[in-house]
């Protein structure tokens, strides 16, 4: 993919390389194709989706860039965490989980701007459209620049504010980067651009229509009002232009309209064995995008897979333990039944002397009990029950019907209209075959039995099944004593055949076997036979709890990239029933209500120096910043956080907070950025090294990890340093962020 500053160059020829929207078979071959394009329905609305290109999606592995987790992948060498602990990279050859997104970013908001030129020489009737549908679609363009400057500030700080296609004038010596408030100002006039098209059906509405997954809404657009505001007032990009008294008028009134518009914290109790709890509920449930179900998520991001890449070594078919908790994170988990946590804080550097409060009712000698329900929702702890099924029954109960041939050797065969089949014996060895596999029965464990219901005019005591392959030569049999009783009433038969598959010749259960059924050895027979199949079944057995205790099942480890390294795993968004053969896990969203909630919150307390004081947010609510906390913690049966508190007694609550309701959303890295306080967090992380001294007794160990991943320069991405030379050359003035020169 070409730089954007090249891109840039080459725009000044006025060459458009637009990637194309495959789905359309649109061609874009320069100016005089736009033209073309512009001119027709389905043109226009493939140039905006291709608009849609760059959006970063949250990825759980940013966690193991923070406190949050300790990366398994460290023991290789060269591996991202290998490289960013050590603080390994240079402008040159830095990456991140999302790579090095600049370029893409501004590819897409270069064609997020000649979307919204083009279209103002765009009329309804030219595309035999509605005027509300070209105003949603304008929308969505002001809504996805916006994101896309959002996303760009997150990461890089200041960055260029480019809102024209460049002509061919273009200077590029008067190019500069502009500061992280005039961002946000364009961002927030993005938004209310969007916000000021009609709301309707065909409009840019509050909720996705049908077969609109991903689209933007005004949800979103207050969602990114929110974020945006925030991040321009906190500490790492605050120039004094927004206040925080600006910060809580924009996230509470981003909050009021999305609760004004049906949008509500998940309050969905599980099922029986389906959960722990509502939280992990939530977590494991995809989005639904008509909203009949989540109405917290505002927009959704991908399905992730955590027993496979953040799982244990117990689990078949797991490759890495990926993003292990911190001792750190399982600390910030208060008890539920005080609200108090149960740390209040380290009296050493490296955190391996913990302070512990007394007041809380935490039990250092067991030390998961009586915590947070959103801990029991987000980490595999020792000991921690996986399998949340019923004791017994089946965890698999799979079905393979078979039909029969019309013809086979020394039989007659007819079927009736109710698929029921009649076999006549003719002669000597009569068999017929049956109809084949659709697919493979992926039987390496279970049971594998034929199963059928028949009538029969005589006792056969000596019929057989060959399993028979594609062009195979001969094959192998069951013995020849498989018996059908006589009977003129229908009767159920079953002959169990998993014996066969440890014998080293078993192939069979491919699309395309089939098998011969043999009735007998001689004429004079007639069996009746219907539904007929393959049934595979495996009997649940209910996995062990969680052994993270050296030498355990799940054991600790520092060399081997399946176990954990912290003495913890990944539950969040695992559900149970995941494995080799389903994918089970849930969704990790890009923005959702309880950020909202927190979004204000912040700043609220901030703004009016009173965690109690209530700010009118508009649609006719008035909220405090300890209500908005107060409001996720009732929600996960937690207790209200005291009246009373400082400013500064509230702050620690309230980061707490934010980190634990946020855990592994992709949050924590840049909140830490914005609030400056990466030497604290990130210098030092540890883990917990559990021995088991007796059936039921352990002994609990912290362990440290030191980093340099700490440092000022990590507060920011590097801007790519092929674009810092071309720019340098252009305006003579040296655009890197500060530390990568």
């Amino acid at each position: 993919m070409k730089k954007y500053f090249q891109i840039l160059i080459a725009c000044i020829t006025l060459i458009l390389n637009v990637s194309c929207n495959d789905a359309l078979e649109l061609e874009y071959d320069g100016r005089s194709s736009l033209d073309e394009l512009f001119a027709t329905r389905n043109g226009v609305r493939g140039y905006l989706n291709a608009c849609y290109g760059a959006r970063i999606m949250p990825d759980i592995n940013l966690a193991m860039l923070t406190d949050e987790s300790q990366s398994s992948e460290m023991v290789f060498q060269g591996s991202l965490a290998s490289l960013w602990y050590v603080d390994a990279f240079s402008a040159s050859t830095y990456r991140n989980v999302d790579g090095q997104p600049w370029s893409g970013i501004y590819q897409a908001i270069r064609k997020c701007n000649i979307f919204l030129e083009r279209m103002e020489g765009v009329n309804a009737e030219q595309l035999a459209s509605l005027e509300e549908e070209l105003s949603s679609w304008k929308a969505q363009a002001h809504a996805l620049r916006a994101l896309y400057y959002l996303q760009l500030i997150k990461r890089y700080g200041a960055v260029p504010l480019i809102t024209k296609s460049y002509e061919i004038t273009h200077d590029f010596s008067k190019d500069v980067r502009t500061p992280v408030s005039t961002v946000v100002k364009q961002i927030l006039d993005d938004c209310d651009a969007a916000m000021s098209a009609p709301i309707s059906n065909l409009g840019f509405s509050w909720t996705v229509r049908m077969n609109e997954n991903y689209i933007m809404n005004r949800a979103i657009v207050q969602a990114i009002r929110s974020q945006a505001i925030l991040y321009a007032v906190s500490p790492l990009h605050s120039d004094g232009t927004y206040t925080w008294n600006d910060a809580a008028q924009i996230t509470g009134n981003a909050l009021s309209s999305l609760l004004a518009n049906d949008y509500k914290l998940w309050n969905e109790e599980p099922t029986e064995n389906s959960a722990q709890n509502l939280y992990e509920l939530y977590f494991i449930t995809p989005h639904d995008e008509q909203r009949a179900r989540d109405k917290e998520t505002i927009y959704p991001g991908n399905r992730v897979n955590i027993w496979g890449s953040h799982g244990m070594p117990s689990t078949p078919g797991q490759t890495t333990a990926g993003a292990c908790p911190t001792q750190e994170l399982v600390d910030c988990y208060e008890m539920q039944a005080t609200g108090l946590a149960p740390i209040s804080g380290y009296s050493d550097p490296q955190h391996l002397q913990p302070i512990i409060n007394t007041t809380s009712g935490y039990d250092p000698e067991n030390p998961y009990e009586g915590r947070d329900p959103r801990f029991y929702a987000t980490i595999y702890f020792n000991g921690a029950t996986r399998d949340l099924g019923a004791t017994g029954g089946l965890a698999r109960d799979d079905h393979f019907p078979l039909g029969l041939d019309l013809s086979g050797n020394n039989v007659k065969v007819t079927k009736s209209e109710n698929d029921e089949y009649t076999i006549e014996t003719t002669g000597g060895d009569p068999y017929l075959y049956t109809s084949a596999l659709g697919k493979d029965i992926d039987a390496a464990s279970g049971s594998i039995i034929i199963r059928m219901k028949y009538k029969s005019n005589n006792n056969i005591t000596n019929a057989q099944f060959f399993f028979g392959q594609p062009n195979a030569a001969g094959g192998q049999s069951t013995p020849e004593n498989v018996v059908f009783n006589k009977t003129n009433e229908w009767a159920d038969f079953e002959l169990d055949i998993t014996s066969y598959r440890d014998n080293g010749w078993w192939q069979w259960g491919k699309p395309g076997h089939r098998l011969r059924f043999d009735v007998g050895s001689d004429a004079g027979n007639i069996v009746q036979v219907k539904d007929m199949e393959i049934n595979v079944r495996v009997e649940s057995v209910p996995a062990a709890p969680c052994e993270s205790f050296v030498g355990g099942l799940d054991g600790i480890s520092t060399t081997n990239r399946r176990a954990t390294f912290t003495g913890y795993y990944l539950r969040k968004y695992n559900n149970w029933k995941s494995g080799r053969d389903n994918n089970a896990d849930g969704e990790i969203r890009m923005f959702r209500l309880a950020e909202m909630y927190l979004n204000f919150a912040e700043a609220a307390y901030q703004s009016t120096g009173n965690p109690e004081t209530a700010v009118n947010i508009g649609n006719g609510l008035s909220m405090s910043a300890r209500d908005a906390v107060n409001a996720i913690r009732r929600r996960v049966g937690m207790p209200d956080l005291p009246a009373g508190l400082s400013k500064e007694e509230f702050e620690k609550r309230y980061r707490n907070e934010r980190r634990v309701e946020l855990a592994y959303e992709g949050h924590r890295y840049f909140d830490v950025r914005r609030w400056k306080i990466m030497e604290q967090s990130e210098r030092y992380v540890t883990g917990m090294r559990i021995t088991k001294e007796g059936e039921d007794n352990f002994k609990y160990q912290r362990i440290s990890f030191e980093r340099d991943s700490y440092k000022e320069k990590l507060y920011f991405y590097p801007i790519p340093q092929t674009e810092i030379d071309k720019m340098f050359s252009h305006t003579g003035s040296d655009w890197q962020n500060p530390g990568w020169n």
